[in-house]
């Protein structure tokens, strides 16, 4: 699951990753809810609709593979913040009652496409992990 998209590298590679995915997951059918909630937790990258489900991505980008999957890096206690962010937002900013709202936790990784200079490729992990799986 690779997309090919424009990506120049800069200083600002992080927000220029979240974009890429935030296009491929519009050109998917999803809807972006939020980009970036902050909360004492931490952050989450984007909030999106997918068919009535609440869908928490946490975009991770890696130069290369060399030091393991880019997805490989969100581990428990990054899941334990992203679980604890996204209660914040449910229960601070979601206008359904958070026991009313599916959710899902997904991972946008992108990495840099070897074959074309200046585009990224991405693989989106649907349901990457659940929030019992992070205790």
């Amino acid at each position: 699951m690779s997309r090919r998209t424009l990506f120049t590298w800069d200083r600002s590679t992080g927000a220029r990753a979240e974009q890429a995915a935030a296009r491929y997951l519009i050109d998917k059918g999803l809807g972006v809810v939020k980009r970036n909630h902050r909360c004492r937790h931490g952050e989450i990258d984007l909030i999106c609709l997918d068919s009535g489900c609440l869908v928490f991505v946490e975009v991770r980008y890696r130069t290369n593979a060399a030091h393991g999957d880019a997805a490989e890096t969100v581990n428990r206690p990054k899941q334990r913040r992203l679980i604890a962010a996204a209660q914040h937002f449910l229960s601070t900013e979601w206008r359904t009652p958070a026991a009313d709202t599916p959710c899902r936790f997904d991972i946008i990784a992108v990495r840099p496409d070897p074959e074309r200079a200046g585009h990224a490729k991405l693989r989106w992990l649907r349901n990457a992990f659940e929030a019992a799986d992070s205790r």
